[in-house]
């Protein structure tokens, strides 16, 4: 026993052989332990022990001690602050032309008037009467508002009218507005679709749109451009994957015409895959109410569909209708739960009431005089059919689109260099013929990534002449200039 003990006293002392030791000495273990346990549990206790020992301490501080004034002199001088906005370079510089007048079917544009193609004036009312008078009777009446949010002191009788005539026009059971036209597509979207939803998107809505589709923080899916198969396989899959999740909700957002292309969107063929799917359609009729179908009620009565079959319809208030704000109209508990969800409408100041009154009088004057609807489809006509033959370029929208969008036939290589093409066309027809036409030009923020193009908003207050030279011009601008670049 006293050699037993010996011989453990000089294992102990000999720390490099104690692992070794351990293991290979099972009767030494059981004099240790009192049992015979394996060596690889000692190790691991052993190594727990350090470990602990090692969190329990508290980590290395460099002693504190105030900079001195060199040294904070020389950390100034190092210092280089990030710029508040990005450098400006040459390309970003612009002088855009300076309007001196209402943007009418003709304004005047640096002091000289020109036939104007950049407002979205459909039916020709920028300017009517009928609006004026509407809007100085509510000035004098209610003055600018109340400038605060519906929910407060921000209603006033007048936005309640305007709701009610919004709904009885479109025969839906009620609707909401907003102040702002683009700020109605990127309130509603939030106000529904939230984390974990899906959203499938054509590939070219508008920057309100895709600000809506970002704000939501769903899942995003874009499908081909106005493009049915690729709508249907993309919903199939989304299907496919998400069997099980009985819960998730499922939207396609679309628009009636599209503001990048001037194309219609197949709603007939959209509501036969949204039923077949079981998604949700939210649709904007900003470019079509007024526009589409016999009485201007929008892509809804274009395609003879029950308007009940569209979940949410939104619109902007500023193209056919000559006034300003926005609505969603729907089901009733569809715009109640706006009311309290939607940002755009819960935190921003009411619509001035004589905009609201100019609304109102504008869906009248749309339903006494349907003739403005059929001037309209001539000037589309006119106007499509005089650049259907334009060299070097073509027509991407639909005859019926009052966004009559051109695009070039072969790119010149990048975006950048075919947007500064179609603006060299534009400034030439704006200097020589006082034709103003505006290219697509988008913003840094702007995702579409359809190709830019001239974009000529039809109103019916253009004179057949207007529409004439408009097309002359351009055909022999864009001639000259393809001609020069070839």
């Amino acid at each position: 026993m006293d050699t037993t003990i010996s011989v453990l006293t000089n294992k102990l002392r000999d720390a490099s052989d104690w692992v070794t030791w351990i293991s290979e000495a099972p009767f030494a273990r059981a004099v240790v332990f009192g049992v015979n346990i394996g060596g690889h549990l000692f190790v691991e206790g052993l190594l727990l022990v350090v470990i602990l020992f090692l969190l329990s301490q508290k980590s290395y501080k460099p002693p504190k001690r105030p900079l001195t004034k060199k040294e904070i002199d020389e950390l100034c001088e190092e210092w280089v602050p990030e710029p508040l906005i990005p450098t400006i370079t040459d390309e970003m510089k612009s002088e855009p032309p300076v309007l001196e007048s209402a943007a009418g079917p003709h304004t005047t544009v640096n002091g000289k008037e020109v036939i104007n193609f950049t407002s979205a004036n459909y039916l020709g009312l920028l300017g009517n009467e009928k609006l004026l008078e509407a809007c100085t009777r509510a000035l004098e009446k209610y003055g600018v508002g109340s400038c605060g949010p519906r929910g407060f002191y921000g209603t006033i009788d007048v936005h309640l009218d305007c709701e009610a005539r919004i709904a009885k026009f479109l025969g839906t059971p009620d609707s909401i507005l907003y102040s702002y036209g683009l700020s109605t597509m990127f309130s509603a979207i939030p106000a529904f679709c939230k984390k974990g939803d899906v959203i499938v998107a054509d590939e070219g809505v508008h920057w309100g749109i895709q600000n809506g589709l970002q704000l939501s923080r769903s899942t995003i899916i874009y499908f081909k451009h106005n493009d049915m198969e690729s709508l249907r396989n993309t919903l199939e899959k989304i299907t496919q994957e998400n069997k099980l999740a009985k819960k998730l909700r499922r939207y396609i957002i679309v628009e009636a015409v599209y503001q990048n292309s001037g194309r219609i969107a197949p709603l007939d063929e959209i509501i036969k895959l949204k039923e077949k799917y079981r998604f949700r359609v939210l649709l904007d009729e900003s470019n079509s109410l007024g526009v589409l179908g016999s009485s201007g009620k929008g892509l809804t009565e274009y395609y003879n569909v029950p308007v009940d079959k569209i979940d949410i319809i939104t619109a902007a208030m500023g193209h056919a209708l000559a006034t300003e704000g926005g609505f969603c109209t729907g089901s009733t508990r569809v715009i109640e739960h706006q009311r309290l969800s939607s940002s755009g409408y819960v935190f921003s100041a009411s619509l001035p009431p004589y905009l609201a009154s100019a609304a109102v009088k504008a869906f009248d004057i749309l339903e006494e005089n349907p003739d403005l609807i059929t001037k309209l489809r001539e000037n589309i006509n006119i106007l499509f059919k005089g650049l259907q033959d334009i060299q070097g370029m073509e027509i991407m929208s639909d005859p019926l689109s009052p966004i009559v969008f051109l695009r070039l036939k072969t790119s010149t290589g990048s975006s950048k260099s075919d947007l500064k093409l179609l603006e060299d066309i534009a400034n030439l027809v704006l200097k020589e013929d006082s034709v103003f036409v505006v290219t697509s030009k988008r913003s840094t923020l702007d995702k579409c990534k359809l190709p830019v193009g001239l974009r000529l908003f039809v109103s019916a207050g253009h004179s057949e002449s207007d529409l004439e030279k408009a097309s002359k011009s351009l055909k022999r601008v864009v001639a000259s200039l393809l001609t020069d670049q070839s």
